[in-house]
């Protein structure tokens, strides 16, 4: 097993070889998830431009829900779709680098910039497809900062109960916040804060909230 130091090394020794053999729309970044700091998790990135990220940007999505699981739940997520926020659309892929002892040291993504290719295939879909056929999955979009993923798992929580805050009752809310809780939202800094001003709720009933939703879990 090789040292820290020497992953770091093999890391970017690979990152930089996909690169190069993929050309400038395969993006990849490596998320160090040893770091105190974890708002500043990426320690190497290749063509940035790709998702507009660049070094000591923040975690994605990915990062925060696997500091937020068992990493014996966790599984590599390949070839699957994400977007960036001015809309192309990525090809991508999640892989963990582990311990001996199976901790998640490392996480190293690639990002291959698809858009082009999904506007041929979009001609060519719209000339061979049959109305049966289903869609494709909606990307997740690819964020550079704790803000921005905080945001978007605020619009799901919101998502899932399907109606405005101004109608949830306080079951619906119990169930927005469950959600928010287990993707790893309240990982983020003054992460409450914004919680309980969006479901104007106080702090004190956030984390009774809170407590309603992880007691419903461990009984179910």
């Amino acid at each position: 097993m090789a040292t820290t130091k020497g992953t770091l090394g093999l890391l970017i020794q690979m990152a930089d070889g996909l690169a190069a053999q993929f050309g400038s729309n395969c993006e990849i970044v490596i998320h160090d998830l040893k770091k105190k700091d974890f708002e500043h998790s990426i320690v190497y990135i290749i063509n940035g431009h790709v998702s507009n990220r660049k070094l000591d940007d923040g975690p994605s999505a990915i990062v925060i829900e696997t500091l937020n699981k068992n990493p014996e739940a966790l599984k590599d997520q390949l070839a699957y779709l994400t977007k960036t926020k001015d809309g192309r659309i990525l090809k991508s892929s999640t892989m963990y680098i582990r311990t001996e002892d199976d901790k998640v040291q490392y996480i190293f993504s690639l990002n291959y910039d698809i858009t082009g290719l999904m506007t041929i295939h979009s001609a060519l879909d719209s000339l061979i497809s049959t109305p049966e056929e289903s869609t494709a999955k909606k990307p997740k979009q690819i964020t550079s900062n704790v803000n921005d993923i905080l945001d978007d798992l605020i619009d799901q929580s919101v998502a899932l109960i399907g109606k405005p805050v101004a109608l949830m009752t306080k079951e619906d809310k119990v169930d927005a916040i469950r959600f928010l809780n287990d993707a790893g939202a309240f990982l983020v800094t003054k992460s409450g804060d914004k919680i309980s001003a969006f479901f104007n709720i106080s702090k004190f009933t956030l984390y009774s909230y809170i407590d309603a939703a992880t007691k419903t879990e461990g009984n179910n």
